[in-house]
């Protein structure tokens, strides 16, 4: 994979996750309900923060981000679901979701290493970070 595809696979992935998250925010009950419906909108909020800081680091290397529903289905590695009703399986399909992520910045910044890229790198690497955290917090409130 090269790194403009790389990017772009980030691109649609963090779109689906912003979509999820919109849904579980929408749908989540149960005596957590003030606690996920907040969480889940800081980080559907961030997840569009992180969609749009993507595609403008995609645009300054020359590259073309994708940009319809349609291109981010069929470029994304994570899967769009809807089944997740309750409160932990929102969590623990985000955890999943996140591992899945974090799996393919490794990928990205290996790749903008080894092009000398130092922007996307750093890019990649902010992101493993804060995806760290939201693993590690989202496992406690599953209690793993």
């Amino acid at each position: 994979m090269n790194l403009q595809t790389a990017l772009n696979v980030q691109i649609s992935n963090w779109s689906i996750l912003y979509t999820k998250l919109h849904r579980y925010h929408w749908y989540v009950k149960g005596p957590l309900f003030f606690t996920l419906h907040e969480k889940f909108e800081e980080l559907y909020n961030e997840a569009a923060l992180t969609v749009d800081e993507i595609a403008e680091r995609l645009l300054a290397i020359g590259g073309r981000p994708v940009a319809t529903m349609k291109e981010y289905l069929e470029t994304a590695t994570l899967s769009e679901t809807g089944n997740e009703e309750k409160a932990s399986e929102m969590v623990a399909a985000l955890v999943s979701d996140y591992k899945a992520i974090k799996e393919q910045l490794v990928e990205l910044a290996s790749l903008a290493e080894a092009q000398n890229d130092v922007n996307t790198n750093d890019l990649a690497i902010g992101l493993i970070e804060k995806i760290d955290t939201h693993i590690w917090m989202l496992n406690a409130y599953l209690g793993e």
